[in-house]
């Protein structure tokens, strides 16, 4: 009896191990139908993905000769799709135009890297009907696959405020009952400029928080601020309030620099994306060496407006993927760029005082340089890997936005410490000069030392 208990245990522990051993294609998860909306002023755009096999199956459109699907079987995919999408309001029927086909290879969650047809349907309301509430009845593949699952969801809503972040509204099945494809119900909440406005100001912030090479082109051109330049060399240290003006005077040139390309940008101006982002790395490279060593001394308000003019154009990327358009665009662009200069204030208030209190110190050159090559090794990893070639200095630099606050808290402590040092060290070095001078001949000269100039 034990030994058949024994017997039995393993087999099943045998079994386990097969079933878990087992490869990850053999728990293969179905790739399903995804419809992506996008709700705007006067209609909804719908970015589709169906799985290429499911469709040639139930559509009957040859999809297989080649790679990339001529004009003729586009037109027989929409043709198709138009079929077998309605949107209603009531008993008011939206104009569906479906357009844009074309195959790709995509993932799904489980279902490893499958053949997909990709298309763009515009679906238009009747001029009396409600844009945040409507029936979408969509069967397509689903009619002869029975086993396809259809995914509806919102990927933007600017009225709402829901400009990134995309939730799912509901799934489209078979009704294993009657045997039919239930249409389903979208109430979308109400929305108002508002909503839109804040939504684009706190994607502004997000944009500058969570993008960390804009945050390390603004810090590099601060580092020097504090120092004024001597012949080719960052030697004198400026008054805070000189200081504090010429860190002004930077952040407001990048900022009118960025405003004027972000416009542009988002009203229709082409915007190649890879030389953008490499000319980006390429002025945080400059700020960087002028750091070390002064290149535009005096000029550096006048250099951050044109680099921001570069910057702006990255910014209007964001923009542009929101299909925005009249009043919403012009909120926008207000909410999405007053974001951006509420980030950067907040930065500038995080590290200036430590700046200008490290300048004061002999602490802040070599804090000063070593920062310095450090953005420019980054900025030449981020260079090399958006001109297409992979290194180790770009992916680490993709991770430093992590480190941000503990960078921003080492440097207040790193500013306190330094002063309450140098400040022990000059009441040292004074109490002992006062007591030599108390000693000496009366009509002895008294020279009194300073603090060394800066050597780079």
């Amino acid at each position: 009896m034990r030994r058949g208990i024994m017997v039995a245990s393993a087999a099943l522990l045998a079994g386990a191990a097969v079933l878990l051993g087992a490869s990850p294609a053999s728990a293969h998860v179905v790739p399903s139908t995804t419809i992506e909306l996008d709700v705007h002023e006067a209609d909804i755009t719908a970015a589709l993905t169906l799985p290429k096999e499911d469709l040639v199956a139930a559509s009957g459109t040859d999809l297989t000769s080649t790679d990339a699907v001529g004009a003729s079987a586009a037109r027989a995919v929409s043709s198709y799709l138009e079929k077998h999408f309605a949107v209603t309001t009531g008993t008011d029927h939206w104009t569906v135009d479906v357009a844009d086909v074309a195959e790709t290879d995509t993932e799904q969650w489980g279902t490893g890297t499958f053949g997909a047809i990709t298309a763009t349907a515009t679906l238009t309301p009747a001029a009396a009907s409600d844009l945040r509430s409507f029936t979408l009845d969509y069967d397509a593949i689903i009619h002869q696959v029975e086993s396809a699952d259809i995914y509806v969801i919102l990927h933007s809503d600017w009225a709402t405020g829901q400009v990134e972040g995309a939730r799912t509204l509901g799934a489209i099945q078979v009704d294993t009952v009657s045997g039919t494809v239930p249409p389903l119900t979208v109430d979308l909440e109400d929305g108002s400029p508002w909503n839109g406005f804040v939504g684009m100001l706190t994607l502004g912030i997000g944009h500058i928080a969570e993008g960390t090479d804009h945050q390390l082109f603004l810090l590099t051109l601060l580092l020097p601020a504090p120092l004024l330049a001597v012949g080719r060399r960052w030697k004198e240290v400026a008054p805070a309030r000189s200081a504090v003006r010429r860190i002004t005077a930077i952040t407001i040139a990048f900022t009118i620099g960025h405003s004027i390309t972000l416009a542009l940008g988002a009203l229709g101006l082409p915007v190649p994306q890879q030389p953008v982002e490499a000319l980006i790395a390429v002025s945080i490279l400059i700020a960087a060496a002028h750091a070390i060593r002064p290149l535009f001394p005096g000029r550096e308000p006048l250099i951050a407006g044109l680099f921001g003019l570069i910057h702006g154009m990255a910014f209007s990327a964001t923009l542009s993927a929101l299909d925005l358009s009249g009043g919403q665009l012009v909120l926008s662009l207000l909410g999405f760029n007053l974001g951006i200069e509420v980030m950067q204030l907040v930065v500038v208030l995080l590290v200036l005082p430590p700046l200008v209190l490290l300048a004061r110190t002999r602490a802040y050159t070599p804090l000063r340089v070593t920062a310095a090559v450090l953005t420019a090794a980054a900025a030449t990893g981020w260079l090399l890997a958006r001109v297409g070639v992979p290194n180790v200095f770009g992916a680490a630099a993709d991770t430093l936005g992590l480190a941000s606050p503990w960078i921003v808290i080492g440097l207040w402590a790193a500013a306190i410490t330094a002063y309450i040092i140098e400040r022990f060290a000059r009441g040292d070095r004074g109490s002992r000069s006062a007591g030599t001078n108390s000693a000496a001949p009366t009509d002895t000269a008294v020279v009194v030392s300073q603090r060394p100039s800066e050597n780079m």
